[in-house]
């Protein structure tokens, strides 16, 4: 890659300030993908600037130009979906079919997403005398994890350009190369020079630098908790606007008239989507105590179907977890589940029978679980599964409930009259019932430390604009 060593600021490729580098780690092989410069708070300063001095036009553009502009960037983007696709697969070892069926596509759905509610969308409107604008906030900082490396970024950056707004991205060190393919793609769609501008870095040198920028009007975060809050603490001192998508535990109840051989399997393989890595997988399985044994020997023979290996070939539904830090991680909730007395059901500790290197993690299953527990509790964001028991609905939702996180809830039963009840009761900002697929105009956050701001559709357009009323005589 031309430009992997380089931060694309006001429209071209620049040099770091300060030379340094890092190496970025294929999970699959442990050997390296490639080499990143790593920026510094001079870096931001540059693009912070050249941001500014974009928005004073591009905040100006119309609704018809801005459309336009998504529409070029939309034709670029399917021009190199496949050199995304295969950055991801190299660095983070999503396997091939999803990267390119998933990974991949879903930033061009957020694009397309983004054109959909521009056209139907009024920036202004009238209240009795007042005329009440809705206006581009400004600069603004994105600030994006490594699991779901152009999904995360488009899912803000979309929403972004339709507003209005100028922004300086820094994805996460782990998965930048994606990141860097995606601005070639802005720059070849014709975005105007300092509308988009990439900085690579770790989060407490640029991450810190663009969260606590005076240029910057908005950060807007995705990852930890623990780290959302240095990004929120950081961002105080300058009032910006903050908006943040963190951590998440979501439960998936099964209720006694679900189908549970499709309720049960479809839970296991949405738990274990992305190697486990996603802020909204269905962690804790909750079932009625009287189908227990029989809900684990579903979750068993789902569990032990899951083809893992390496990402390039189109069999593997499996890939390894993103990197030897989160495979450490992995391996001490593993452990922390045996020692605290749940049921291992299948899987475990260390790698999967034949695979010797690589952060490959063997898909777990527990059962027996109770709510206290460790695993039932933190997020682990790897291929394991908790199975926990419940006598009644109302023990059910108080379990799904009892958590800091609210990102998703997910409920099965053949009744949608009781889905849809259920759902209502549960904390938690997305709801998925008997398998819904997702939906990238619907608002994507959650309650409690979960998040404090909405990504997508319309809810995320007005995420990156301001209210202004207009009174006259």
């Amino acid at each position: 890659m031309n430009n992997a060593l380089k931060f694309y600021i006001d429209g071209t490729w620049v040099d770091p300030v300060v030379p340094a580098t890092r190496q970025v780690i294929n999970p699959a092989t442990e050997e390296s993908a490639g080499t990143i410069s790593m920026g510094s708070a001079a870096d931001v300063d540059r693009a912070a600037a050249a941001a500014r001095r974009a928005f004073a036009d591009f905040g100006r553009t119309t609704k018809a130009e801005r459309i336009s502009l998504l529409q070029s960037v939309i034709a670029s983007y399917r021009k190199r979906a496949d050199d995304i696709a295969e950055a991801i697969i190299l660095e983070i070892g999503s396997p091939r079919t999803f990267s390119v069926n998933v990974q991949a596509k879903v930033g061009l759905d957020h694009f397309e997403e983004a054109i959909r509610v521009l056209e139907t969308y009024a920036f202004e409107s009238s209240l009795r005398d007042t005329v009440i604008r809705r206006e581009p906030i400004g600069v603004c900082g994105l600030i994006t994890p490594w699991n779901w490396p152009v999904n995360q970024i488009v899912a803000k950056l979309a929403s972004a350009l339709a507003a209005g707004c100028t922004s300086v991205l820094k994805p996460s060190e782990l998965s930048p190369l994606s990141a860097l393919i995606l601005a070639e793609v802005l720059h070849d769609a014709g975005v105007p020079k300092g509308v988009f501008n990439l900085v690579n870095g770790d989060g407490p040198t640029v991450g810190q630098a663009i969260a606590s920028h005076p240029e910057i009007d908005l950060v807007s975060f995705t990852g930890s908790t623990r780290a959302g809050i240095l990004v929120a603490q950081a961002a105080a001192p300058t009032v910006k606007r903050v908006s943040q998508e963190l951590g998440g535990k979501s439960a998936n109840i099964i209720l006694p008239d679900a189908d549970l051989d499709q309720a049960v399997a479809g839970g296991v393989l949405r738990c274990y989507t992305n190697a486990g890595q996603s802020c909204q997988a269905p962690s804790r399985m909750l079932v009625h105590e009287s189908q227990l044994g029989q809900v684990v020997e579903i979750a068993r023979a789902a569990a032990q179907g899951m083809k893992i290996g390496d990402p390039q070939s189109p069999e593997t539904n499996l890939g390894p977890v993103a990197s030897r830090m989160q495979y450490d991680k992995v391996q001490g909730m593993i452990e922390s589940g045996l020692r605290e007395g749940a049921t291992l059901v299948c899987g475990g500790p260390g790698r999967p029978a034949g695979l010797n290197r690589g952060y490959f993690v063997q898909p777990t299953v527990f059962s027996d679980v109770r709510p206290d527990m460790t695993i039932a509790r933190e997020e682990i964001f790897g291929p394991v599964l908790s199975i926990l028991s419940y006598r009644t609905e109302d023990e059910a939702v108080d379990i799904a409930n009892d958590t800091v996180y609210g990102l998703a809830g997910y409920v099965q039963s053949g009744s949608p009259d009781k889905a849809r009840d259920i759902a209502a009761r549960l904390r938690a900002g997305r709801i998925y019932i008997n398998g819904a697929p997702s939906n990238s105009a619907a608002p994507f956050g959650g309650y409690k430390q979960s998040d404090n701001g909405r990504e997508l559709g319309v809810f995320g357009l007005e995420e990156y604009l301001e209210v202004k009323a207009i009174l006259e005589r």
